[in-house]
């Protein structure tokens, strides 16, 4: 038996269980992991409160790092003590689980298990929608909201390693300085400043080619009217709750504008992909150009108060729990 956190209804941080779960032996294609960190992210979060449905009871979280205990038939090219990670795969808030080989990542040398746990879904979040949903190149200038979460916090110094300038918002004076810590260039206080009005100041009213917002419902409107005509607005994250239906009609009437919602599972969908993205993303790190921080740590029975705080906008960075 494992310890896991588990909900069996949808609702609140309260629902979150410590519960004992059966693991057993790998079947074929599988393998076994010790997991000796685990990701929280704001994902977790919208499956745990019902805004994503989920099938119940279900273990929370979907990103870890662990060791391989055992492998399943048909698994070569991992073994019993290989360092991996992982993400997109729910029901990571737990000590050891059974998952597809196919899906794991190995860990590079100079890569800690935390930084693993604090990186991998944020980091291919941030490759796939600056490398592929909007190909950034330098001398451009793009609008990163919420810039001193976890996935902004690795955009800003990413973008800036490109040559890309980052309009970078936050909700407090202590956030605002830890997004130019990172690297963005330009900051603005989204809770007490007119993000339009300074964004438009900044590009001489001209407007960003690019807005990536993880916040949702309200940031949506003023995000739009960053765009310069023929702007693509992607909304990726629901942090203040989901984006209330559009008349698609005002993205005519602000410029010819385009928007898109993607989710990193379509990204990372083959292996190939996933390993591409991955393999990006360590190379970065290791180069010393983004540097991933934990920035709090839960121990995993206290999971509940991990998603209070995140929700609550008291953490900053990345957060992990340790089982």
């Amino acid at each position: 038996m494992a310890k896991a956190i588990r909900y069996h209804k949808q609702g609140g941080p309260e629902v979150l269980q410590l519960d004992d779960v059966e693991v057993g032996d790998p079947a074929q294609g599988q393998v076994r992991i010790r997991h000796t960190a685990i990701g929280v992210n704001f994902l977790d979060t919208y499956q745990r409160s019902g805004l994503y449905p989920m099938k119940l009871p279900q273990i929370g979280g979907n990103e870890g790092a662990g060791v391989v205990e055992a492998v399943g038939p048909g698994v070569t090219d991992l073994k019993a003590g290989d360092r991996v990670t992982y993400t997109g795969l729910a029901g990571s808030y737990c000590e050891q689980r059974l998952v597809p080989a196919d899906r794991m990542v190995k860990l590079p040398q100079g890569i800690s298990d935390d930084q693993a746990a604090s990186m991998l879904l944020k980091g291919l979040t941030v490759h796939y929608l600056i490398f592929s949903t909007y190909q950034v190149k330098k001398g451009d200038t793009v609008l990163w909201h919420a810039a001193a979460g976890g996935v902004g916090l690795i955009a800003c110094q990413w973008l800036k390693a490109l040559g890309v300038t980052t309009i970078a918002t936050a909700g407090s004076p202590e956030k605002m300085a830890l997004a130019k810590a990172h690297g963005a260039d330009h900051v603005i206080n989204y809770s007490t400043e007119n993000f339009v009005e300074k964004v438009k100041a900044i590009t001489g009213g001209k407007g960003v080619p690019v807005v990536y917002d993880g916040v949702g419902k309200t940031t949506w409107e003023g995000s739009l009217d960053c765009l310069r005509p023929r702007g693509l607005m992607v909304t990726f994250g629901n942090a203040s709750g989901p984006v209330a239906p559009v008349n698609l009609g005002i993205l005519s009437a602000k410029g010819s504008l385009y928007v898109t919602r993607p989710t990193l599972g379509t990204y990372i969908a083959t292996r190939a992909e996933l390993l591409e993205r991955s393999n990006a993303l360590f190379d970065v790190v290791l180069s010393g150009k983004v540097k991933i921080e934990t920035t709090a740590r839960y121990k995993l029975a206290d999971a509940a108060q991990a998603h209070r705080d995140l929700e609550s906008r008291k953490t900053t960075g990345s957060v992990i729990l340790q089982p």
